[in-house]
């Protein structure tokens, strides 16, 4: 006999990570494209064709999901909770809803307002934090700053496990329309030397020159001073990320401690980026922080 399941969800813009858990353990995993890269399907569609496999051997009890599923263009829109907000806050917003009989409920996104008064939202980070702060209980005590990277990456003000502002850097945007449609990386083929690119492409940033300024060496260097594609692409992730984390360091030149929350990879970099500014972080892998947050928003929900 199959073992009850339910099912949590990170569905973003970019992809999908869909987990089968039992008894709050990742028992499968399903990855799929995210909501910005749907084709024909609606997101109930998708998230239906996702899971057919797992209700082939049952219904699950309930699924939770976070992410762009609560978008406007997601499954259903779920509303925002406002900064400053604590998980009670975030948990009393989720959106509640019923798909083939299944009970769903989706995360809210916060909304805040930035130091310099305009608007700024998220969705799927805040779980993240949310489990983030359940899994590492020093981030709940003091003034705390996390770097969430991905395709719109956040940078968040914790203060005494409460999320009380953040700002948005769509540095993975910039660099993915960089890479696939701009003529900068379109010289040569040649895959060799991302990592030194990478690493004078922060150099770059670091000169606090201007990132518009700084861009077109990325061509110009194929063409002059023998540089490969590889290289290319290289130097334009590092000039975003460093750019990204020299605006941040500005506006913060004392920060308080730093956490990097996401794929381990990405967080990597944005770790070489902090060291070559003088300034370290811990890292937490963001799917565990997603999970983390998911398995919280579910528990805290009555699902009779």
């Amino acid at each position: 006999m199959t073992a009850p399941y339910s099912i949590a969800g990170d569905w973003g813009t970019t992809r999908m990570r869909l987990f089968r858990c039992v008894g709050g353990r990742v028992v499968d995993r399903v990855d799929g494209p995210g909501i910005g890269a749907l084709a024909s399907a609606t997101p109930a569609q998708a998230l239906r064709d996702a899971i057919a496999p797992w209700r082939a051997d049952g219904a699950p009890l309930h699924i939770v999901l976070c992410g762009m599923a609560g978008a406007r263009s997601g499954v259903a829109e779920a509303p925002y909770a406002h900064c400053p907000a604590d998980a009670q806050a975030w948990t009393a917003r989720a959106q509640r809803l019923v798909l083939d009989g299944i009970p769903v409920a989706i995360a809210a996104g916060l909304a805040c307002e930035r130091a310099d008064g305009a608007p700024d939202v998220m969705r799927g980070e805040e779980t993240q934090l949310f489990g983030a702060l359940h899994l590492d209980a020093a981030l709940a005590s003091g003034r705390r700053l996390c770097a969430l990277p991905g395709t719109h990456g956040k940078w968040a003000w914790l203060e005494d496990g409460r999320i009380v502002q953040f700002q948005t850097f769509p540095s993975g945007e910039l660099f993915a329309l960089l890479r696939d449609q701009s003529t900068l990386t379109r010289v040569g083929d040649d895959p060799a030397g991302e990592d030194a690119g990478f690493d004078d492409g922060l150099a770059a940033a670091r000169t606090r020159s201007g990132l518009l300024g700084q861009l077109f060496r990325a061509r110009a260097a194929q063409l002059r001073a023998g540089k490969t594609r590889g290289w290319a692409l290289g130097y334009l992730s590092g000039l975003v990320i460093g750019s990204e984390v020299g605006e941040i360091l500005d506006a913060s030149p004392a920060p308080p401690a730093l956490t990097l929350v996401g794929d381990p990879a990405l967080s990597a970099r944005y770790a070489r980026a902090l060291a070559g500014a003088g300034a370290t972080a811990t890292t937490l892998d963001g799917d565990a922080c997603a999970l983390a947050g998911l398995h919280l928003l579910e528990e805290t929900l009555s699902w009779s």
